[in-house]
């Protein structure tokens, strides 16, 4: 709404919620822009309520760490790569321990991350992924390959040797995909066993 109302006046925020509370906080400082009085108004409505919630969000974030580091069953699934605080409290609050899951593949697809089979002719044809399951979890662990294939790219010396020879063969999209459906079952395996992820096990 902060950015739809300054559109009216030719007013651009640049993008990114960083650059929107910055924002928010100079107006609140008193440093207002040069549109009408009851703008303003309604601006500094928005301001506050941004910075308010933001404020929020950062109490909850740090919450989240403080509780994680103290779960045992949250401790682990921070061990392995491309899984924080949030994504492994999402996991453990909606999968528990995992053991109603036969295997690392059905933890995988109850998430939504493995390709659907359109086999035919006896020719076996993997499209999409369906997408089924828990959206929220499935976002989280997408996200946070997608946050490994940046960090990949400003480190590549540190880069893991299957993730790079994925990104060879496919784009950078579906290779986080791919890499959310392998994590989804060294997820379970590590749920499963309550142990640290060992990268040559899994």
């Amino acid at each position: 709404m902060q950015r739809g109302l300054l559109g009216e006046f030719g007013i651009v925020i640049a993008q990114g919620i960083g650059s929107a509370v910055k924002f928010a906080k100079a107006v609140l400082d008193g440093d207002r822009p040069s549109i009408p009085e009851v703008a303003i108004e309604v601006l500094t409505n928005l301001c506050n309520q941004m910075v308010a919630l933001h404020l929020r969000i950062l109490w909850y974030d740090k919450r989240i760490l403080l509780e994680g580091r103290r779960d045992r069953q949250v401790m682990p699934l921070r061990t392995i790569p491309g899984v924080g605080p949030v994504t492994a409290s999402a996991i453990v609050a909606t999968a528990g321990d995992g053991h109603q899951f036969r295997s690392g593949r059905e933890f995988a697809a109850w998430l939504g991350l493995t390709p659907i089979n359109r086999s035919s002719d006896g020719k076996e044809r993997l499209g999409r992924i369906s997408k089924m399951g828990d959206k929220y979890v499935r976002h989280l662990l997408v996200a946070g390959m997608t946050a490994r294939l940046r960090h990949m790219k400003d480190d590549p010396d540190r880069a893991d040797p299957w993730a790079i020879a994925l990104l060879e063969r496919k784009p950078p999209r579906l290779a986080t995909v791919a890499m959310a459906n392998k994590t989804a079952r060294i997820v379970w395996a590590v749920l499963t066993r309550n142990e640290r992820y060992q990268p040559h096990a899994a």
